[in-house]
């Protein structure tokens, strides 16, 4: 089984997240095990440009990775 390296909140959340859209992207990809940056403009309603900035500084934080176009929570990505 793989383990945390990040500290999370009972939801899963890793702990050093502030900003609201920093957990509502993350939870969503941590949800749907991946989704393009379309994807989760669509489906949350967030400007893409918002979408690119948070995914850039989850990304700068190890907290998420790309994969092809889609991007998944780092913790799911298999080794």
């Amino acid at each position: 089984m793989m383990e945390l390296t990040h500290d999370t909140d009972p939801a899963g959340i890793p702990s050093e997240l502030d900003s609201a859209q920093a957990k509502l992207v993350y939870f969503y990809l941590e949800a749907s095990e991946g989704a393009t940056a379309t994807d989760l403009h669509q489906s949350l309603g967030l400007p893409k440009l918002a979408i690119l900035s948070v995914i850039n500084s989850l990304a700068s934080q190890g907290l998420v990775e790309q994969l092809d176009a889609e991007y998944v929570t780092a913790d799911s990505v298999q080794v």
